[in-house]
């Protein structure tokens, strides 16, 4: 379901149970500023290679937002979760490297506490990060304001707390 390409918002962030509650109140909060969520879960096409599949909606995607929030390790492997990081390289890989299209992207990177992804992550040590603290609210806020500013200037977004209202 490939939308405008202006108004595309590839979501990069865990599609989990514990974290469905954050997920809603992204999708919602970029809907309700008046573009399109995009993400992996929009196409069951088992055929499909899914790091073929997240490249091509990265690729028609102007905008991305990526929470890196979640990489505690897995109870069961004992490992940590790398797929936001990895994604969130893939897309500012094809900001870095693609057409003059692409080369104009832009990304809001989410994490839930200032400066943890320093730890695991250092080499996006210069990045201004948005923190949510798990927080529903301070994930709209954040989302809204990103949108706010990437918006063209006769465009009306309502503020962050109407949103979190609704």
């Amino acid at each position: 379901m490939p939308g405008d390409y202006q108004l595309s918002v590839f979501i990069n962030c865990p599609f989990d149970r514990t974290y469905r509650k954050l997920l809603h109140a992204i999708v919602f909060a970029v809907h309700d500023c008046g573009y399109i969520a995009r993400s992996a879960l929009e196409i069951t096409d088992t055929s499909q290679v899914r790091v073929a599949k997240i490249f091509r909606i990265i690729s028609e995607c102007a905008i991305g937002i990526h929470d890196i929030s979640r990489t505690e390790l897995d109870r069961r492997t004992k490992l940590p979760r790398f797929n936001m990081p990895l994604e969130l390289g893939m897309f500012l890989g094809a900001k870095q490297y693609g057409d003059a299209t692409q080369r104009r992207k832009l990304c809001l990177v989410l994490d839930r506490t200032p400066h943890r992804y320093q730890k695991f992550c250092s080499d996006i040590a210069g990045q201004d990060i948005s923190t949510h603290g798990r927080n529903s609210e301070r994930a709209i806020h954040s989302v809204r304001d990103f949108l706010r500013n990437a918006a063209p200037s006769d465009v009306i977004i309502p503020g962050g707390a109407k949103i979190y209202q609704r």
